[in-house]
């Protein structure tokens, strides 16, 4: 293997005082320095800019972006032709009070690709798209009750901030509340349910008050279902008249452009989209089949939003579905994961580590500590999450910027050279942490 990065080459580290001081001096206006609580931590970092598959924090290092923006930069940061589609929008307006061409042909490129979608709603967040399928569900029904399941993330409202870990430990806090603050009367409608078990999903919906069923169809955006497991929630929430939600924020247009519908060859009712909806601009979305969707836009079902579809998001989105839809960032996606997945496994073995690569090209995990890929909540805790986080460090001082616990996604940037530096990097940092 060859590498374009001196650091690495020269077994260099990189510093990042620069950062520290920045967060340190930020953390006077901002709680903690950072705008989201899952961008704190010691891999936390201040950049200055991104371009294609590449990073550049405020101490001047030059970092392989495997982060992507928690999972929206699917094309690479400032491809050349989203940023002459968004120099335009920009000069046309970002808000005009009313509809644009833009976000109808957004709507239409989502109908193309998505296998349930006969209508799209926009929105503005993963979180506000989950609320609004949920709100068109118990609308469609006339019931309350939403069952997610334990470790599923569905975004920060109060309702679906349940059965998820505790940051500090890795366990479940599936006995209610997610976070103080949380009111508790929020989630008395919201049932959390073992993933893999459809007798549990059967003896819940038999009692006639469930109105939606929401899952992520690939869990964390690289872990999928038991054989069988999303037919089976099909049909069983066909069979009691229960709307059937699956949540594709992170395997929306990531996975390959019908998602995890396509990916599995099962269609919901309905489905939310954010992160590579837009390669990075804020947007979420609801897609789903005409007579649900139908209950919004004049029907009983209200969806107001000053943001909503805005004229420059939807802008980005009609690019970015534009983009993806040729098929050759799929290519290159395809070309780089399937590589790194097959080069970390292949040095996890050849060193006699205990640890696993799992999920799709676009969006992997790297697990230590177990041989045995994780397919359920209970599957976590085998995780060794200290080596992984160790790793993570690891492999950040040598320029390959990863999300906390192990966690890769790859663009359409991510070149062989890039892909060749980071499995240089991999092998020195494994030897590291794990010797």
């Amino acid at each position: 293997m060859t590498t374009t990065d001196s650091t690495t080459r020269s077994g260099g580290r990189m510093s990042f005082e620069g950062t520290k001081r920045a967060m340190a001096e930020g953390s006077r206006w901002i709680p903690g320095g950072a705008s989201s609580d899952y961008r704190l931590g010691e891999g936390a970092l201040v950049f200055e800019r991104g371009e294609g598959a590449l990073l550049f924090d405020v101490d001047g290092n030059r970092l392989v972006d495997y982060f992507c923006g928690a999972g929206p930069i699917i094309l690479g940061h400032n491809p050349p032709e989203l940023v002459e589609i968004m120099t335009r929008q920009l000069h046309k307006g970002v808000i005009l009070g009313g509809e644009t061409e833009d976000e109808y042909e957004a709507a239409r490129l989502m109908t193309e690709l998505v296998p349930c979608a006969e209508m799209a709603r926009f929105a503005n967040t993963g979180s506000e798209a989950v609320a609004l399928a949920v709100r068109i569900a118990r609308g469609a029904t006339g019931r309350h009750v939403v069952v997610k399941f334990e470790g599923h993330y569905h975004g920060s409202f109060d309702p679906m901030f349940v059965g998820l870990p505790h940051r500090a430990g890795g366990v479940t806090s599936a006995g209610r509340l997610g976070t103080s603050g949380q009111d508790p009367s929020a989630v008395v409608h919201t049932e959390v349910l073992p993933w893999n078990n459809l007798q549990a999903v059967e003896d819940r919906l038999a009692r006639g008050d469930v109105a939606a069923v929401i899952t992520e169809p690939l869990w964390r955006g690289y872990i999928s279902p038991a054989p069988g497991y999303l037919a089976g929630l099909r049909e069983i929430t066909k069979r009691h008249d229960v709307v059937l939600i699956f949540d594709e924020i992170v395997s929306g247009f990531r996975v390959g452009p019908g998602g995890g519908q396509e990916l599995f060859g099962v269609t919901p009712d309905l489905a939310t989209y954010a992160k590579a909806l837009a390669n990075g601009f804020p947007i979420g979305a609801v897609a789903g089949k005409r007579e649900l969707m139908s209950l919004i836009g004049g029907g009983p079902v209200i969806h107001p939003g000053t943001y909503n579809g805005n004229a420059l998001v939807t802008a980005a989105a009609r690019g970015t579905l534009t983009i993806l839809g040729r098929g050759d960032a799929y290519e290159s996606i395809e070309r780089a994961g399937g590589r790194l997945i097959s080069g970390f496994g292949s040095l996890l073995r050849e060193r006699g580590i205990r640890g696993n690569v799992q999920g799709v090209p676009g969006s992997f995990n790297v697990h230590l500590g177990t041989d045995n890929p994780v397919s359920s909540f209970a599957d976590t805790t085998a995780v060794d999450g200290a080596a992984v986080s160790k790793l993570v460090m690891a492999l950040q001082v040598r320029g390959i910027r990863a999300i906390a616990g192990g966690h890769f996604y790859t663009n359409a940037a991510h070149a062989d050279e890039l892909v060749d530096e980071t499995l240089n990097a991999f092998e020195d940092a494994l030897a590291e942490v794990v010797g």
